[in-house]
């Protein structure tokens, strides 16, 4: 196709969007409600068209070499489409922001001040063999009165392609424009770069995916860019730490789920505690088929360990790998974080109460945990029905990001004929 038909239809994509936008900005919450019921049970209704074209995606992607971790991010099968269908009917239930008042005052001169939420416009999401982020997105954005550009990766361009035709015929049957939900992955590469420099077509690009793809669009966007980072995720084991909730939550938080970002990539164990805490924590570990990579000290307790290098103190593994360090005291900890992470998820097991108290204060990332799981950090486990991601920068929004941080504000001012002298 000659590059200027491209560029046409593309343009005629975003064109579309903001249109989309206008019509949401003023739909009201029934008409947005009936249109996620309609997509929770379409994509149940399709469930046999949307696993076909993800196991094509799939054995794409075993053929292509891709990670075992990026396999299990595309991986759909019924229990993860019941539970996105679930997560959808789960935002239903949740209030509308827009129009919410965030606050309002009334000024000597008798001028009413409200400063409420607003929808967007246009949300651009980018990401890489996550199917399950195309309907997270697009049911938060609908029922925030955002339109959303959708660029889903190549390795899950089957999956995304049916999913948004899903998508789409449930708005057209509740009464909403289809163009509400558009995917632009027939443009490949260059799709996403012009997306990335759609400034005045879309509102906010949200990147989700590797820390390269993420780098890549903070740096390369005209677009603004709330950015999700990735997730060197830390576990500092406290001298104060109970036995029984180490080896449970450390054995949760990279086990559970390993090639999510809120799984544990770094293991960090005060030397106190070490030789009461190391072994059964790495062997529950070991059980499970987890690799250890740890340091010097680490390798006196748990001799079947790799020796970590440098690198596997920045790594996101995304598989049954964790880094493993022991520190003299909670000081030598929040150095390592300070130095290694990526601002996404820390906790501490600790039975010290001042200690939880400086771990939660000094440590600086989007969410910090005492005696839980990391694998909490999470938009549906937090109450939110789904998230669009988990932002690690500091403007706008941080942490998971539900239907509020999809929103911007406007000031309403009401007057009586008020001028200013």
């Amino acid at each position: 196709m000659p590059e200027t038909a491209v560029a046409t239809s593309f343009t005629d994509k975003l064109t579309a969007s903001r249109e989309a936008a206008r019509a949401l900005a003023t739909a009201t919450t029934a008409q947005k409600n009936t249109a996620l019921r309609a997509i929770a049970d379409a994509v149940l209704r399709n469930q046999a068209r949307v696993l076909q074209a993800n196991e094509l995606d799939l054995a794409n992607g075993r053929d292509n070499g891709l990670s075992a971790g990026l396999q299990d991010r595309l991986r759909l099968d019924e229990k993860r489409l019941i539970a996105l269908s679930q997560a959808v009917l789960e935002i239903v239930a949740l209030p509308d922001p827009v129009g919410d008042v965030v606050r309002g005052s009334s000024l000597e001169n008798g001028l009413q001040l409200t400063q409420i939420r607003v929808p967007f416009g246009v949300v651009g999401a980018i990401y890489e063999a996550r199917p399950n982020v195309t309907i997270d997105i697009a049911a938060l954005a609908l029922k925030s009165g955002n339109a959303v550009v959708l660029r889903g990766g190549t390795a899950a361009e089957n999956t995304n392609r049916v999913l948004v035709e899903v998508i789409q015929s449930a708005l057209e049957e509740a009464g909403l424009p289809i163009d509400s939900v558009q995917t632009i992955d027939e443009f490949g590469r260059e799709g996403a770069k012009e997306l990335m420099r759609a400034r005045g077509f879309v509102d906010v690009l949200i990147p989700r995916g590797s820390a390269d793809l993420i780098n890549s669009v903070v740096a390369e966007s005209t677009v603004p860019v709330i950015e999700t980072g990735a997730g060197v995720v830390h576990i500092y084991l406290d001298e104060s730490a109970d036995l029984e909730n180490s080896v449970a939550i450390v054995h949760n938080a990279k086990v559970q789920r390993p090639s999510v970002c809120n799984a544990l990539e770094t293991l960090l164990v005060n030397a106190a505690s070490a030789p009461r805490l190391l072994p059964p924590v790495l062997a529950k570990l070991r059980e499970s088929g987890v690799t250890v990579h740890g340091d010097s000290r680490t390798l006196e307790l748990f001799p079947d360990a790799l020796p970590a290098t440098d690198e596997d103190w920045s790594t996101e593994y995304m598989s049954l790998d964790v880094a493993v360090r022991v520190v003299d005291d909670l000081d030598e900890a929040l150095d390592h974080i300070r130095q290694y992470s990526t601002h996404h998820t820390e906790s501490i097991i600790t039975n010290d109460l001042a200690r939880a108290e400086r771990f939660l204060a000094e440590v600086d990332s989007a969410v910090v945990m005492v005696n839980a799981s990391t694998r909490f950090t999470d938009g549906g486990e937090f109450g939110f029905g789904a998230e669009v991601g988990i932002s690690t920068q500091k403007l706008h929004a941080r942490g998971p990001m539900g239907l509020p941080e999809l929103t911007s504000t406007k000031w309403v001012v009401r007057g009586s004929g008020q001028v200013r002298g």
